[in-house]
């Protein structure tokens, strides 16, 4: 018999408890420490975070909470090529809603989402994560298959396709060239 695993603990944590939340929308700045940042660099897989900030605005609605802001962070990111790390720099506006959970079991039919409710984050216990949540949309910013600078000269030397190449009309192209 395994232990249970400890619940997760974000890395960038910055709780609010909804009475905290007036009538008048809050406004802020989220900032990184230096163990936070490298945390999240390791949840992420990435070879370092050297800064985060966010600046927001809160606003409690009628049955929900809006967190708007911008996002601004200095990274490195491995390049899918050539496996360097290399700087990127991720400039992120955000839309998220917060709205509290809801303990009724799904129903077994198909639903569509529509653009509004992609950006929706419930919340439980009278209190919302604004810091895991900005961590969760730099996650979502970024670039899933990086191309350092190199990239191009690494392929090539490799004998790597390009995406031309290697893409539906690349193979097009091949068998015109054979049939030529």
């Amino acid at each position: 018999m395994t232990a249970p695993s400890p619940p997760f603990q974000p890395e960038l944590s910055k709780i609010i408890k909804l009475s905290d939340i007036g009538g008048t929308p809050l406004t802020g700045q989220i900032v990184a420490d230096e163990d936070q940042l490298k945390a999240l660099a390791t949840r992420f897989d990435l070879p370092s975070i050297e800064a985060i900030t966010a600046d927001y605005r809160l606003e409690a609605k009628e049955h929900e909470i809006k967190f708007t802001g911008n996002i601004q962070s200095d990274l490195h990111q491995a390049c899918a090529i050539s496996g360097q790390p290399f700087p990127v720099q991720i400039t992120e506006a955000f839309d998220i809603v917060f709205e509290e959970k809801n303990d009724t079991p799904p129903s077994e039919e198909e639903i569509e989402l529509a653009p509004e409710d992609c950006d929706v984050i419930e919340y439980e216990a009278a209190q919302i994560d604004l810091g895991e949540a900005i961590a969760q949309t730099l996650y979502l910013a970024l670039d899933p298959y990086p191309r350092g600078p190199d990239a191009d000269s690494v392929a090539e030397k490799k004998g790597l396709k390009s995406e031309e190449e290697a893409g539906p009309f690349g193979a097009l192209a091949a068998l015109k060239d054979k049939l030529s």
